[in-house]
């Protein structure tokens, strides 16, 4: 018999924010690292497929699913100890990762007010390396936690060992979310203790002069991060979506020039490595797909980046909308979009 924190046959439309329709043969809901570790030792556990989900919050659900969900809701969040220079955190895998930035914040602990709003959880944040208006969270993790579900042991991996990239990480690229190798089960946020305002990224930049702050306190910048997003992203439960759908492409420094000669309002963001990061909502929209609808899916009118659900969209409904934007950017600009949301197929 299973534990009783497993139910059976689940519909997972409510447990992805673009409310696409399928069904989990088992979905645990994981409260606890001695819950977890009793399901992997279940045989009924053994040998089956897995998926950690935490939020539903870039996931795409392609149809029903053979095995076990494990949704994570373990919860906790503490102060550990501080130094000279930061102040260090331990936040449970099932905390509400808005919630927990709100919860810095009002300790006296600034430093992740750019990524408030974000939706999902902060055991899920590393794994696509969550970021906003020029902040990452690989900019504040240490370390996380995760237990490997084929043997049930416990493994700590530095921020150096996750192999954090622009909306990656060793997790996502290795697939160990997909197969269910490892459950992130606790994170460590490492905090300055000298906080400084990153508030030059252009829409926030532009917030805070249009409301007259120069010198703005991290309450002032988490509002009007607050405030960008809520003009921006439509809020999930009025309006199904799964955030940003696609990644900004970065292309070379000698084809960003030559784009900029034929567009020259093209928002561009030179790297560190001497690549140009382009503005995918820029070339969505002035591909003509910013408000536009395509059977039950669009493009959000206030966002072109958001791939929204008007009512009724299933994995194919979105993988045509996908398809249909991508075409027009590269025949228009000659860039590839990649999409960013992981894909839960049965196989």
């Amino acid at each position: 018999m299973l534990p009783d924190f497993v139910a059976t046959q689940v519909d997972l439309t409510p447990y992805n924010t673009l409310a696409l329709p399928a069904r989990a043969e088992f979905l645990a809901h994981i409260q606890s690292i001695e819950q977890l570790a009793a399901l992997i030792r279940h045989p009924e556990f053994a040998g089956r497929r897995r998926f950690v989900l935490g939020g539903g919050s870039n996931l795409l659900v392609a149809g029903d699913f053979s095995g076990f969900i494990l949704y994570m809701g373990i919860l906790g969040k503490r102060w550990i100890g501080e130094d000279a220079t930061h102040i260090y955190l331990a936040v449970a895998a099932g905390e509400n990762w808005s919630d927990c930035v709100a919860w810095t914040l009002a300790s006296g602990w600034p430093g992740l007010e750019n990524l408030i709003g974000i939706p999902g959880t902060a055991g899920a944040a590393p794994i696509q390396n969550i970021g906003a208006y020029g902040v990452e969270i690989g900019d504040f993790l240490q370390r996380l936690t995760a237990l490997d579900l084929t043997c049930g042991k416990t493994r700590v991996f530095d921020v150096r060992d996750c192999a954090l990239r622009y909306r990656d990480s060793l997790f996502k690229r290795e697939g160990w979310h997909l197969c269910g190798r490892y459950a992130i089960t606790e994170i460590v946020l490492r905090l300055p203790r000298k906080w400084r305002a990153r508030a030059t990224y252009g829409g926030i930049a532009e917030k805070l002069a249009r409301d007259g702050i120069q010198e703005p306190t991290p309450a002032q910048l988490a509002q009007a991060v607050t405030a960008l997003r809520a003009q921006k992203i439509p809020n999930p439960r009025q309006l199904p979506n799964a955030g940003s759908f696609f990644q900004n492409p970065k292309v070379s420094a000698e084809f960003a020039t030559a784009l900029l000669h034929v567009h020259p309002r093209l928002p561009c963001y030179p790297q560190p490595d001497g690549g140009v990061k382009l503005a995918a909502a820029w070339l969505i929209e002035h591909a003509g797909w910013k408000g536009r609808n395509l059977g039950t899916t669009g493009m959000y009118e206030q966002q072109a980046l958001i791939l929204v659900n008007r009512g009724g969209a299933n994995y194919r409904d979105v993988q045509n909308l996908s398809r249909a934007v991508r075409e027009a950017v590269f025949a228009r600009f000659g860039v590839s979009l990649v999409p960013e949301p992981v894909v839960l197929a049965d196989g």
